[in-house]
Protein backbone atom coordinates (compact mmCIF):
# COMPACT_ATOMS: atom_id res chain seq x y z
CA UNK A 1 0.00 0.00 0.00
CA UNK A 2 2.49 2.16 -0.97
CA UNK A 3 0.15 5.26 -1.69
CA UNK A 4 -2.26 4.44 1.54
CA UNK A 5 -0.92 8.30 2.54
CA UNK A 6 -2.42 9.61 -0.36
CA UNK A 7 -5.61 7.42 0.18
CA UNK A 8 -5.81 8.71 3.76
CA UNK A 9 -5.13 12.37 3.74
CA UNK A 10 -7.87 12.58 0.99
CA UNK A 11 -10.52 10.87 3.29
CA UNK A 12 -9.26 13.34 6.51
CA UNK A 13 -9.57 16.10 4.13
CA UNK A 14 -13.03 15.02 2.78
CA UNK A 15 -13.94 14.68 6.87
CA UNK A 16 -13.13 17.72 8.39
CA UNK A 17 -16.07 19.98 6.95
CA UNK A 18 -18.84 17.60 8.08
CA UNK A 19 -16.87 17.06 11.07
CA UNK A 20 -16.79 20.62 12.05
CA UNK A 21 -20.44 20.92 11.45
CA UNK A 22 -21.48 17.98 13.85
CA UNK A 23 -22.45 17.87 17.42
CA UNK A 24 -19.98 15.10 17.96
CA UNK A 25 -17.22 18.28 17.67
CA UNK A 26 -19.48 20.71 19.66
CA UNK A 27 -17.05 23.70 17.90
CA UNK A 28 -19.33 26.49 19.10
CA UNK A 29 -19.30 25.43 23.11
CA UNK A 30 -15.22 24.96 22.14
CA UNK A 31 -14.88 28.56 20.77
CA UNK A 32 -17.06 29.80 24.16
CA UNK A 33 -14.30 27.77 26.26
CA UNK A 34 -15.56 24.22 26.42
CA UNK A 35 -12.39 21.60 26.55
CA UNK A 36 -11.91 18.34 24.48
CA UNK A 37 -10.23 16.53 26.76
CA UNK A 38 -11.41 13.86 28.73
CA UNK A 39 -10.69 12.54 32.22
CA UNK A 40 -8.78 9.17 31.02
CA UNK A 41 -6.38 11.41 29.45
CA UNK A 42 -6.23 14.43 32.09
CA UNK A 43 -5.17 12.28 35.00
CA UNK A 44 -1.79 10.95 33.13
CA UNK A 45 -0.94 14.16 31.69
CA UNK A 46 -1.26 15.44 35.46
CA UNK A 47 0.07 19.24 35.34
CA UNK A 48 1.50 20.31 32.41
CA UNK A 49 1.36 24.28 33.22
CA UNK A 50 4.41 25.61 31.14
CA UNK A 51 5.12 21.75 29.39
CA UNK A 52 6.75 22.06 25.74
CA UNK A 53 3.74 19.19 24.23
CA UNK A 54 3.98 17.45 20.62
CA UNK A 55 0.96 16.20 19.56
CA UNK A 56 0.71 13.90 17.23
CA UNK A 57 -2.38 13.19 14.92
CA UNK A 58 -4.38 16.42 16.18
CA UNK A 59 -6.98 16.51 13.53
CA UNK A 60 -7.97 19.95 13.62
CA UNK A 61 -6.63 20.75 16.40
CA UNK A 62 -9.20 20.94 19.43
CA UNK A 63 -6.62 18.79 22.09
CA UNK A 64 -3.77 20.71 21.18
CA UNK A 65 -5.75 23.91 22.03
CA UNK A 66 -7.21 22.59 24.78
CA UNK A 67 -3.49 21.93 26.66
CA UNK A 68 -2.62 25.34 25.35
CA UNK A 69 -5.43 26.73 27.70
CA UNK A 70 -3.83 24.18 30.41
CA UNK A 71 -0.56 26.36 30.46
CA UNK A 72 1.57 23.96 27.85
CA UNK A 73 3.32 25.36 25.49
CA UNK A 74 1.76 22.50 22.12
CA UNK A 75 2.92 22.08 18.44
CA UNK A 76 0.47 19.46 16.57
CA UNK A 77 0.56 17.90 13.77
CA UNK A 78 -1.67 16.37 11.19
CA UNK A 79 -1.93 14.51 7.65
CA UNK A 80 -4.44 16.58 6.40
CA UNK A 81 -3.51 19.93 5.22
CA UNK A 82 -6.99 21.04 5.09
CA UNK A 83 -7.65 19.84 8.92
CA UNK A 84 -4.32 22.11 9.77
CA UNK A 85 -5.70 25.16 7.51
CA UNK A 86 -8.76 24.55 10.31
CA UNK A 87 -6.98 24.19 13.17
CA UNK A 88 -4.79 27.07 12.88
CA UNK A 89 -7.73 29.33 12.42
CA UNK A 90 -9.52 27.84 15.39
CA UNK A 91 -6.25 28.78 17.50
CA UNK A 92 -6.39 32.22 16.72
CA UNK A 93 -10.26 32.34 17.52
CA UNK A 94 -9.48 30.74 20.80
CA UNK A 95 -6.81 33.17 21.05
CA UNK A 96 -4.00 30.65 21.69
CA UNK A 97 -0.70 30.24 20.74
CA UNK A 98 -0.73 26.48 19.71
CA UNK A 99 1.11 25.67 16.62
CA UNK A 100 0.28 23.50 14.08
CA UNK A 101 2.14 21.22 11.15
CA UNK A 102 1.19 19.71 8.09
CA UNK A 103 3.33 16.34 8.07
CA UNK A 104 2.94 12.44 7.98
CA UNK A 105 4.00 11.01 11.48
CA UNK A 106 7.06 9.09 9.76
CA UNK A 107 8.35 12.12 8.05
CA UNK A 108 7.87 14.42 11.08
CA UNK A 109 11.92 13.88 11.91
CA UNK A 110 12.69 15.85 8.38
CA UNK A 111 10.33 18.68 9.42
CA UNK A 112 10.64 19.47 13.05
CA UNK A 113 13.74 20.24 14.27
CA UNK A 114 12.79 20.21 18.84
CA UNK A 115 12.58 18.44 21.64
CA UNK A 116 9.35 18.16 24.22
CA UNK A 117 8.58 17.45 27.86
CA UNK A 118 5.69 15.50 26.50
CA UNK A 119 4.81 13.47 23.74
CA UNK A 120 0.91 12.77 23.02
CA UNK A 121 -2.01 10.69 21.29
CA UNK A 122 -5.19 9.70 21.90
CA UNK A 123 -8.30 8.06 20.23
CA UNK A 124 -8.85 6.68 16.69
CA UNK A 125 -4.71 7.36 15.43
CA UNK A 126 -2.20 4.85 15.29
CA UNK A 127 -4.43 2.49 13.25
CA UNK A 128 -3.75 4.68 10.05
CA UNK A 129 0.28 3.90 10.56
CA UNK A 130 1.58 0.81 9.34
CA UNK A 131 4.42 0.71 11.26
CA UNK A 132 4.52 0.96 15.28
CA UNK A 133 8.31 0.48 15.55
CA UNK A 134 8.65 3.45 13.02
CA UNK A 135 6.03 5.40 15.30
CA UNK A 136 7.76 4.16 18.64
CA UNK A 137 10.90 5.76 17.29
CA UNK A 138 9.66 9.09 16.53
CA UNK A 139 8.46 9.36 19.63
CA UNK A 140 11.44 8.79 21.48
CA UNK A 141 13.53 10.79 18.72
CA UNK A 142 11.17 13.87 19.98
CA UNK A 143 11.52 13.12 23.98
CA UNK A 144 13.68 14.83 25.67
CA UNK A 145 15.35 12.71 28.06
CA UNK A 146 13.29 11.72 31.35
CA UNK A 147 9.91 13.61 28.99
CA UNK A 148 7.13 10.93 29.23
CA UNK A 149 4.56 9.76 26.26
CA UNK A 150 0.74 10.06 27.22
CA UNK A 151 -2.02 7.61 24.76
CA UNK A 152 -5.46 6.82 25.05
CA UNK A 153 -6.62 4.86 22.52
CA UNK A 154 -9.52 2.50 21.15
CA UNK A 155 -8.72 -1.06 22.39
CA UNK A 156 -7.87 -3.30 19.53
CA UNK A 157 -10.85 -6.00 20.45
CA UNK A 158 -12.92 -3.56 19.68
CA UNK A 159 -11.47 -3.24 15.98
CA UNK A 160 -11.98 -7.05 15.56
CA UNK A 161 -16.05 -6.78 15.27
CA UNK A 162 -18.04 -5.67 11.88
CA UNK A 163 -19.70 -2.33 12.09
CA UNK A 164 -23.08 -3.64 13.88
CA UNK A 165 -20.74 -5.35 16.86
CA UNK A 166 -22.27 -9.08 15.63
CA UNK A 167 -19.44 -11.14 14.48
CA UNK A 168 -15.95 -11.10 15.00
CA UNK A 169 -14.41 -9.83 11.21
CA UNK A 170 -11.13 -8.72 11.11
CA UNK A 171 -7.93 -10.28 12.63
CA UNK A 172 -6.87 -9.06 16.20
CA UNK A 173 -3.00 -8.84 15.35
CA UNK A 174 -2.00 -6.60 11.87
CA UNK A 175 -2.11 -9.48 9.49
CA UNK A 176 -2.39 -6.90 6.68
CA UNK A 177 -3.81 -3.63 5.47
CA UNK A 178 -7.25 -2.88 5.82
CA UNK A 179 -8.64 -1.25 2.60
CA UNK A 180 -12.17 -0.11 2.57
CA UNK A 181 -14.70 2.04 1.75
CA UNK A 182 -16.94 3.82 4.15
CA UNK A 183 -20.30 6.07 3.81
CA UNK A 184 -20.45 9.10 5.96
CA UNK A 185 -18.12 9.41 9.07
CA UNK A 186 -17.93 8.23 12.95
CA UNK A 187 -19.00 11.84 13.86
CA UNK A 188 -21.95 11.43 11.86
CA UNK A 189 -23.40 8.57 10.21
CA UNK A 190 -25.11 10.30 7.86
CA UNK A 191 -22.39 12.62 6.34
CA UNK A 192 -23.19 12.42 2.74
CA UNK A 193 -19.32 11.71 1.72
CA UNK A 194 -17.87 8.03 0.70
CA UNK A 195 -14.31 7.73 0.93
CA UNK A 196 -11.95 5.16 0.77
CA UNK A 197 -9.41 4.49 3.68
CA UNK A 198 -6.44 2.08 4.59
CA UNK A 199 -5.94 1.15 8.49
CA UNK A 200 -3.89 -1.58 10.41
CA UNK A 201 -5.10 -3.25 13.58
CA UNK A 202 -2.34 -2.82 16.06
CA UNK A 203 -2.17 -5.50 18.83
CA UNK A 204 -1.35 -4.17 22.76
CA UNK A 205 1.66 -6.33 21.96
CA UNK A 206 2.55 -4.47 19.43
CA UNK A 207 2.28 -1.31 21.26
CA UNK A 208 4.09 -2.10 24.28
CA UNK A 209 6.50 -3.91 23.02
CA UNK A 210 7.91 -1.37 20.25
CA UNK A 211 7.85 1.33 23.25
CA UNK A 212 10.26 -0.70 25.20
CA UNK A 213 12.27 -1.36 22.33
CA UNK A 214 12.90 2.09 21.86
CA UNK A 215 13.94 3.42 25.03
CA UNK A 216 10.40 3.95 27.00
CA UNK A 217 9.29 2.52 30.32
CA UNK A 218 5.65 2.34 30.52
CA UNK A 219 4.76 3.70 34.05
CA UNK A 220 0.92 3.08 34.04
CA UNK A 221 -1.33 1.05 31.31
CA UNK A 222 -5.06 1.05 32.08
CA UNK A 223 -8.46 -0.74 30.36
CA UNK A 224 -11.64 0.60 30.48
CA UNK A 225 -14.86 -0.64 29.75
CA UNK A 226 -16.83 2.52 27.75
CA UNK A 227 -15.46 4.98 25.69
CA UNK A 228 -15.76 8.40 26.12
CA UNK A 229 -17.42 8.91 22.41
CA UNK A 230 -20.38 7.89 20.54
CA UNK A 231 -18.56 7.20 17.73
CA UNK A 232 -19.88 3.44 17.09
CA UNK A 233 -22.55 2.14 16.01
CA UNK A 234 -25.90 1.47 18.32
CA UNK A 235 -23.65 2.66 21.62
CA UNK A 236 -25.66 3.45 24.72
CA UNK A 237 -25.01 6.21 27.30
CA UNK A 238 -25.30 4.56 30.44
CA UNK A 239 -23.32 7.73 32.46
CA UNK A 240 -23.16 11.31 31.38
CA UNK A 241 -20.23 11.13 28.83
CA UNK A 242 -19.87 7.26 28.96
CA UNK A 243 -20.87 4.81 26.18
CA UNK A 244 -20.87 1.11 25.83
CA UNK A 245 -22.04 -1.47 23.15
CA UNK A 246 -25.06 -2.74 24.79
CA UNK A 247 -25.09 -6.53 24.04
CA UNK A 248 -21.19 -6.25 25.56
CA UNK A 249 -22.21 -4.16 28.78
CA UNK A 250 -19.10 -3.94 30.76
CA UNK A 251 -17.61 -7.32 29.40
CA UNK A 252 -14.91 -5.94 26.85
CA UNK A 253 -12.57 -3.27 26.71
CA UNK A 254 -13.35 -0.34 24.39
CA UNK A 255 -10.24 2.13 25.24
CA UNK A 256 -6.80 1.60 26.87
CA UNK A 257 -4.38 4.36 27.92
CA UNK A 258 -0.31 4.16 28.87
CA UNK A 259 2.07 6.65 30.34
CA UNK A 260 5.31 5.79 29.87
CA UNK A 261 9.16 7.74 30.35
CA UNK A 262 12.11 7.72 28.20
CA UNK A 263 14.97 6.69 29.98
CA UNK A 264 18.01 9.43 30.82
CA UNK A 265 20.17 6.61 29.03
Amino acid sequence: MEDYLEINKNSWNAKVEPHLKSDFYFVDEFLEGRTSLNSIELELLGNIKDKSILHLQCHFGQDSISLSRLGAKVTGIDLSDKAIETAKDLALQCKTDTQFVCSDVYDLPNVLDEKFDIVFTSYGTIGWLPDLKKWAGVINHFLKPGGKFVMAEFHPVVWMFDDDFKRVTYNYFNEKPIVETYEGTYADFSAEIIQQYVMWNHSLADVLQNLIENNLAVKNFQEFDWSPYPCFKHVEEFEKGKWRIPQFGNKIPLVYALKANKKSS
